[in-house]
This record gives C-alpha cells, sequence and structure tokens, in this order.
C-alpha cells in the first residue's frame, strides 16, 4: 500500500511520518519538495498511491511564506492524474471554520454549519476546502474522506504565528472576562491523522483535548498581570495597540478568534478510538514557553521601538508644558 503525504517537513508532517516509518507494508511517499510548494504527483508515474494524507493546507506559515493559499494547493493537488486513483483522503482542516461568535454553543459539534469570517481568508479559504473535498469523495463511488478539524495546535518545536498570536491574545481582555479555551499538542494530532489514515474513517472529526481551559486560567499561565479596569473610552484603542504588538503580524479578522468562544467536542473522534495524551494546560504551556518578544519579527521591533520613542517624546512634552504653567503661575 503506497500514501502520500503533502506538508511532510512541517511539525505536524514529521510526526505523521515518523507514526508511519515503521510500517512493513506501507510505502510514504512525500510529494513537496524545498524549491516548490507543489509538486506533481504525476512525476512519478509508478506511483500508485491509494491514500492521500493532506496537511499542507492546514499549515498557515508555509502557505504563507510561499504566497500561496490552501484553495489552490489543493486544487493543485486534486488535478494531478496520481489522485484519481486514491481511494481515501485524510485533510487537516481547523476548527476556525465554524467561526468565532457570541452565540456559538458550547461545545461545538461536528453537525454546526461552517460561519468561517469572510474577514480571517485562512478559516475562510478552509472552509471552501473542505467543500472542495467533499466534492471530489461524491465525483467516484467508493471515495472516503476523513476531515480533521484540530482546534490551536501547538508544541515546542512547531507553534505557528497565528497560534502565537492567538495564544497571546487570548486572556488579555480588558473590559469583560476571558473566554474559554482549547489547546491541542501535534502529538495527539498526529496520532489522530494517523487513526484517520489507517481506519479509512468516513467523515468531519472534531480534534481537541478533553474539556476546556477558562480564561482566567489562561491568564494565570501567561503569567498575565491582574485585570486593569478602564473607562470604556479608552478600551478600543489600549486593545488595537495591545493586538499590534503581539508575536508579529496578525492576520486580519483574527481577533474574534479571542474573544469568543469556539470550543469543539471530541465524542465522534474518540469513539473511533483516538485518545488525547495532552492536556489543554499542557499544550499552551509548552508551546509558549519562549517569551513574547523573542518572537517579534523585525518589523515589530522597529514598530514598537519607534512606539516607545513617540510615547516618550509625548510624556516628556507634557512634563515641560506643566512645568511652564506653573512657572507663569
Amino acid at each position: 500500500m503506497t500514501t502520500l503525504v503533502t506538508g511532510a517537513a512541517g511539525a505536524l508532517g514529521t510526526r505523521v511520518l515518523r507514526l508511519l516509518a515503521d510500517r512493513a507494508d506501507l510505502d510514504v511517499v512525500t510529494i513537496e519538495s524545498d524549491r516548490r510548494l507543489h509538486r506533481s504527483l504525476g512525476s512519478d508515474r509508478h506511483v500508485d498511491a491509494d491514500c492521500l494524507v493532506h496537511l499542507t493546507a492546514g499549515d498557515h506559515d508555509t502557505l504563507a511564506e510561499r504566497g500561496a493559499n490552501a484553495l489552490r494547493v489543493t486544487e493543485q493537488v486534486l488535478a494531478d492524474p496520481a489522485a484519481a486513483r486514491v481511494t481515501h483522503l485524510v485533510l487537516v482542516s481547523s476548527a476556525m471554520v465554524y467561526g468565532a461568535w457570541p452565540n456559538n454553543p458550547v461545545p461545538l459539534t461536528e453537525e454546526a454549519p461552517l460561519r468561517a469570517d469572510v474577514s480571517f481568508g485562512f478559516a475562510h479559504q478552509l472552509a471552501q476546502v473542505e467543500q472542495m473535498i467533499d466534492a471530489w469523495r461524491l465525483a467516484v463511488p467508493g471515495r472516503t474522506v476523513t476531515v480533521l478539524r484540530p482546534v490551536l495546535t501547538l508544541a515546542a518545536d512547531g507553534t505557528s504565528s497565528v497560534v502565537r498570536a492567538l495564544a497571546a491574545g487570548i486572556g488579555a481582555r480588558l473590559d469583560e472576562e476571558d473566554p474559554p479555551a482549547q489547546f491541542l499538542h501535534f502529538d495527539d494530532l498526529a496520532s489522530a491523522v494517523v487513526l484517520g489514515h489507517d481506519q479509512r474513517l468516513d467523515g468531519v472529526f472534531n480534534v481537541a483535548p478533553d474539556g476546556w481551559v477558562a480564561g482566567e486560567t489562561v491568564r494565570a499561565l501567561a503569567g498575565t498581570p491582574p485585570r486593569i479596569r478602564l473607562p470604556a473610552w479608552l478600551i478600543e484603542p489600549a486593545v488595537d495597540i495591545r493586538w499590534r504588538f503581539q508575536r508579529g503580524p496578525i492576520p486580519p479578522g483574527l481577533w474574534p478568534f479571542a474573544q469568543h468562544p469556539w470550543l469543539v467536542a471530541n465524542d465522534r473522534l474518540k469513539s473511533a478510538g483516538w485518545r488525547p495524551t495532552v492536556t489543554s494546560e499542557q499544550a499552551y504551556v509548552e508551546g509558549t514557553e519562549a517569551r513574547w518578544w523573542t518572537m517579534l519579527t523585525p518589523q515589530r521591533k522597529q514598530e514598537l521601538a519607534l512606539g516607545a520613542m513617540a510615547g516618550g517624546l509625548l510624556f516628556g512634552a507634557v512634563g515641560v508644558a506643566k512645568i511652564v504653567r506653573r512657572a507663569r503661575r
């Protein structure tokens, strides 16, 4: 049996390959190179695969780094002749496709409608990718698809910029109580991918640890200082400034995911035999060990320095003005 794997070089891909490496009856073929995001599956015409594990669609940082998007990459993969011979596909999507809304049920099940906000392009693209994969499944009788929707996934060696930003933003609200959150370890996501591969699970499966973490607990784990109540007119500017200088560039539309709950149930995947081994608290601590200032991009550091300089000048100007007023009196 031959399995094709996209995204093999990432934090998730390396774990999946490690779990599949010892299968004597399995030949694993990766279909990416260092130079190009996608290499034609048909370039090796002797490869006759029956399973495709598609990890690249859910890898935000790799897509952003290479100027690609989840929808276009998936179109390339499915359009290749080799994909036509595949009978089972495992797709790693994201629980972000549910959207972050104040009226989300707690928890969200796989039957919940997809309401990804178009302002956050990555989640919206993944919702479209899921539709594309479902159309691919229905096109040929006998095809099956495992769609995995993980929550925020972290590890010491692979936390993405989006997850870092959200991990820093969750538990940092100034005006209201923080929503609860879920954090998944890459090891547990990799085991879910392999389970979907081995059992040919057909359908959609949320991937999350048991339960969730209260917003106040996230604040405590992050070492966030006690909440300071600000006047209503100052809350929005303060939040904008704080969010802007989180860990690197923040994609537009991401902020609602730190404001509203989007917790998911994991019952369906657990009924198939999957078990989480790392709690939300453990995954959060491991994935956010580095101090926030060590992960700032050079551009953010420059912006922060300029902001501090401007603040210092403003503070000095106010001080001088007070001295002048007192002298005149």
